[in-house]
């Protein structure tokens, strides 16, 4: 269009969206207002391609909703809330990290060598233990992840070393993003003899996911600090 203008479905070809997604991207503020030709029609800018090149790249860093208000904070001039929220996610993929750590030395504990906690423990101190409901210890029951025993005098649950441990390696699963239905089988193996193997591929797959996050942020914040750079210096007539 003349005078360096786009249309919509400039925008969307670029990133294979709908001319639709990119009115849509404008409403949630994730794009900055477009100009208006005399026909009523929008007429957006090269600094409208950068925002959706920026958001397009901070979605596999961060997710959608939080690229999502990333776009809205500096679209508001928002920059330390816009910055805010991706030290959050930062901190996310570390924690990440460490829970991921936290599992590989969980399954160096259950070397067939080494034994299980001796004694045994109930629902409540073993929730709190871990840092979650009893309720989720039943949920996880009925999935088949924990498989207590029932005492004979009074019917409580009661947690054996070995269930402890399946508790505990269930929980770490969980924060790395696993679905119960896809821990309930590495567990069931990790129980049987020379159990580890499918549970090392998983950690496998749980690093490189790591990976690919790490660099799309790599990627996301060039993308975003390309438009930060522009915004400040030349706004979106």
């Amino acid at each position: 269009m003349p005078g360096g203008r786009l249309r919509p479905v400039d925008l969307a070809r670029r990133h294979g969206l709908s001319t639709q997604a990119v009115r849509n991207y404008e409403e949630a503020g994730i794009l900055p207002p477009a100009a208006r030709t005399d026909s009523g029609y929008r007429a957006y800018t090269e600094r409208h391609a950068e925002a959706l090149a920026a958001f397009i790249a901070l979605i596999p860093a961060h997710g959608h909703r939080t690229a999502t208000a990333i776009m809205q904070a500096v679209n508001r001039s928002e920059t330390d809330a816009a910055l805010k929220l991706i030290d959050e996610s930062h901190a996310q993929l570390l924690d990440d990290r460490r829970t991921l750590q936290a599992v590989e030395e969980a399954l160096r504990a259950l070397a067939p060598a080494k034994p299980v906690e001796p004694g045994v423990t109930f629902i409540g101190p073993l929730a709190r233990k871990l840092g979650i409901r009893p309720a989720t210890l039943r949920k996880w029951e009925r999935a088949g992840l924990v498989q207590p025993g029932r005492d004979p005098r009074t019917g409580y649950r009661v947690y054996t070393g070995a269930d402890v441990r399946d508790a505990r390696l269930a929980h770490q699963l969980r924060r790395g993003g696993y679905l119960l239905e896809q821990i309930a089988p590495l567990i069931a193996q990790v129980r049987a003899a020379g159990g580890q193997e499918p549970l090392e591929s998983a950690l496998h797959e749980w690093h490189g996911r790591l990976s690919a996050r790490g660099r799309a942020m790599v990627k996301g914040a060039a993308a975003l600090d390309a438009y930060l750079t522009g915004h400040m210096e030349k706004p979106t007539p």
